[in-house]
């Protein structure tokens, strides 16, 4: 049974994961590989045939799967696949030719950046470099003083007789340190934690319970581990024993990639290389997305919402209509309220012409009484109960109707599904909102024969595939904002973290939650700015934009409203300016989001993202590079004050103040309400627009390109047209920028003490344009 806190309700889910056997005391049922023999090899790889402690056998497959990538197979079948692949297949290993070496007691598997190493007999199995370091040793099975078994070794368990869990273990050296698993709100170092692989409606986001599981972990040490499973993988990180690293797989069989490094930059392209390349959204979805709330709403609200915010002058490209377009306990149909939007054409042409684009709210459930519920239930489109029943189930936790969940899995539900979705696109709406889908319970039973345990986590990725590819062929863009994601998933982008509290606590977990899913190979993360459950203190509302707004994206929203004119007029002020300095930032951010795209790094970089050598960066999880030159620290308390690592290997430029601090050192710093703790990387070229109030689709043009420094330097920014690579040189009183490329530079800053006289632009003389702060003054 999982533990229980004493005296606390204990949170259930209708979608609650199925418990692995508990074995009784001396029961044992492992069975271990413990010698092997070579059957074949190619030019990929070897296989082998495994002799089990049980007498059994089984058969063992390694092969390369890409330039510094292994993937290890042991299963009966050599065929065997994941159950969840019926649904769809998660990763997509490509042939890789591989240097093998066979003798008598020893195999050999070079790919490149990493060997596989087997020993026969007795078995074991280790990764190294190619000059022999070892990145990741097989732990042989421990057992303690008693002869009790303390970790689980290559191999399988069974129950009854019966096959229930495949497993994997590997010696945790003492200061390794693990990062990764998908949106975990817990500390960015997962040394004593036992995540598990099974999306839950996370209920506020300030637990281990996660939205989006990636059976994907990074190590320190300069490697990868991805479970190809789409079953509850476990992975106990140094949890039952501080020694090793456990894999628990309840499926078919026990497939995972050894991806090597050294950097964890090189790991991310080759975890994309195998399950996909991020999504890069357009550019408008990179401005502010303003949400009506969830409350009651009508098209005379939108639109004086819409006419409120441009005559404020606050910056936004995208209007988000939450639950309430829809008629109010018949979600989600995905019909518009007649009376509270009796013209939904008229009011998107209206919007567009303000520059505003709509993202309407959706999920995968239809709630029993709507109209639609009866017909769609006799056509089989829901998931259903063993005895042929429509299974429907409270995925509303008892706030709403009981739901029906679509089965994707059904090519008619889908057919069906699609063209509820079909006309609100053709009548002008942008982008939707892809709440849920965790909701898979472990019983149900699909159109195609999948167990709800199964389905359960790869049905988000059907869900988001379906939506995604509807909005291409109709929008020609392939955006959604997600809750819930598996592996792969970094191909739905935005993701938001789900409905957290409205809480400083709850600010901090957030940030924490992006970081670990940006090292799970997704860069375009956004949250609910101001927190979802809750109405934030002025003071809270001011941080969590001031974080939102440098965050991958940005949308304000929550359960109550977040629109800045509902707050103090001084709370205004300070969330709007933080909007502002995003919009202006733009040049810059749409650089990094295409690098993101390109290399699967984040956008949002914990910090060992650039400076992997620096063992402080491992830990540090409440600040963060948004992209590679600027450092933010969001502020998680009302005292203003919070201490801030700077990475080693660079100087570092306070934006509020010009303080110039260096790498490797703690700062203790206070800041008031209207900035953030900010700084810039010494010797950043960082490209600034005008704020205006979209963003647009076209290329930055009149950009203004800042020296952090005046000093040498080099950088690649990226822009619709193609890539301008930037060179500052240096000499004397003289900094000499010059662009090759397609980027509009028209101006050039220097912020800095020791900032030149002279400045050439392409060989031609220019005037320093005075630097316009980033903050107003103290």
């Amino acid at each position: 049974m999982p533990y229980r806190p004493p005296l606390v309700p204990y949170e259930t889910f209708v979608a609650d994961p199925p418990d692995l056997p508990v074995r009784e005391p001396g029961e044992d049922g492992v069975a271990t590989v413990g010698r092997a023999e070579v059957v074949a090899t190619d030019e990929h790889g070897v296989t082998v045939k495994a002799a089990l402690s049980d007498g059994g056998s089984l058969v063992v497959r390694l092969d390369a799967a890409g330039h510094g990538v292994i993937r290890v197979r042991l299963a009966e079948d050599p065929q065997a696949r994941s159950r969840s692949a019926r649904a769809l297949p998660l990763v997509h290993p490509r042939a890789h030719p591989a240097a093998i070496t066979v003798d008598d007691t020893h195999v050999l598997i070079d790919a490149g950046a990493v060997v596989a190493e087997i020993r026969l007999d007795p078995w074991h199995l280790r990764f190294l470099t190619p000059d022999g370091r070892v990145l990741l040793d097989q732990d042989p099975g421990t057992r303690d003083i008693s002869g009790r078994r303390r970790t689980l070794p290559f191999g399988r368990s069974s129950a009854d007789g019966a096959p229930v869990a495949w497993h994997e273990s590997f010696v945790a050296f003492g200061d390794e340190r693990f990062v990764g698993f998908g949106e975990k709100f817990t500390p960015l170092d997962k040394r004593g934690q036992r995540a598990l692989m099974w999306n839950y409606d996370a209920f506020g986001g300030e637990s281990e319970r996660s939205h989006k599981n990636v059976p994907f972990y990074l190590s320190d040490r300069g490697y990868g581990v991805l479970v190809d499973s789409g079953m509850p993988v476990q992975f106990d990180v140094c949890q039952s024993t501080h020694s090793a690293v456990q894999i628990i797989v309840p499926d078919d069989l026990l497939d995972y990639y050894v991806l090597a490094g050294p950097t964890p930059v090189e790991v991310l392209d080759r975890f994309d290389e195998l399950t996909s390349r991020p999504y890069l959204p357009p550019k408008w979805a990179f401005g502010a997305w303003i949400s009506s709330g969830f409350y009651p709403d009508s098209q005379q609200r939108v639109l004086q919402r819409a006419r409120r915010i441009r005559d404020r002058d606050i910056p936004c490209d995208v209007l988000h209509l939450d639950c309430y377009w829809q008629v109010a306990g018949r979600w989600s149909e995905l019909r518009w309220d007649d009376e509270a939007f009796p013209d939904p054409a008229g009011m998107l042409a209206t919007l567009a012409g303000q520059g505003f684009r709509v993202c309407l709210w959706m999920n995968p459930y239809l709630m029993t009484d709507s109209p639609l519920y009866a017909d769609a239930a006799r056509a089989g489109y829901f998931l259903h109960r063993a005895d042929g029943s429509t299974y429907v189930a409270d995925v509303w936790h008892g706030s709403y109707p009981a739901s029906a969940i679509v089965d994707f899995t059904n090519p008619d539900a889908v057919a069906w599904f699609r063209g509820l979705l079909r006309p609100l696109l053709e009548q002008g709406v942008a982008v939707f909102k892809t709440d849920f889908a965790e909701g898979v319970p472990a019983d149900a039973v699909a159109h195609n024969g999948m167990t709800g345990v199964e389905l359960h986590n790869v049905y988000t990725l059907l869900f988001n595939d379906i939506v995604a590819d509807l909005t291409e062929e109709v929008a020609g863009h392939r955006t959604v904002w997600a809750r819930s994601s598996y592996l792969g998933g970094q191909r739905h982008s935005a993701q938001w973290s789900g409905d957290v509290n409205a809480t400083w606590p709850g600010l901090a977990s957030t940030l924490r939650g992006g970081l670990s899913h940006g090292l799970s190979g997704v860069p375009f993360w956004s949250h609910d700015t101001g927190g979802f459950h809750g109405t934030p203190e002025a003071d809270l509302y001011v941080r969590w934009t001031q974080f939102g707004a440098l965050s991958p994206l940005v949308r304000l929203h929550g359960t109550t409203s977040r629109l800045p004119w509902d707050f103090p007029a001084d709370t205004e002020r300070d969330a709007v300016a933080a909007l502002r300095l995003r919009y202006r930032l733009m040049p810059y951010l749409w650089s990094a989001a295409v690098e993101s795209a390109r290399t699967g790094a984040p956008m949002m970089r914990a910090l060992l993202v650039d400076t992997p050598e620096d063992p402080t960066a491992w830990t540090t999880d409440l600040q963060y590079r948004l992209g590679t030159d600027l450092l933010v620290a969001p502020v998680t308390d009302p005292s203003g004050r919070r201490a801030v690592y700077l990475p080693t290997g660079d100087d570092w430029i306070d934006a509020g103040t010009g303080e110039r601090h260096g790498g490797g050192r703690h700062l203790r710093v206070a800041v008031p309400l209207h900035r953030l703790p900010l700084f810039v990387r010494h010797g950043a070229l960082v490209p600034l627009v005008a704020a205006t109030g979209t963003v647009g689709d076209g290329p930055f043009d009149d950009v203004t390109l800042v020296s952090w420094g005046g000093v040498d330097a080099r950088t690649v920014l990226h822009d619709v047209d193609g890539d301008t690579v930037v060179q500052a040189l240096r000499d004397g009183d003289t900094l000499r920028v010059r662009t090759d490329g397609p980027l509009r530079v028209r101006r050039l800053s220097v912020v800095g003490d020791d900032a030149p006289r002279r400045l050439l632009l392409n060989g031609e003389p220019v005037t320093p344009t005075p630097f316009t702060p980033w903050f107003p003054p103290d």
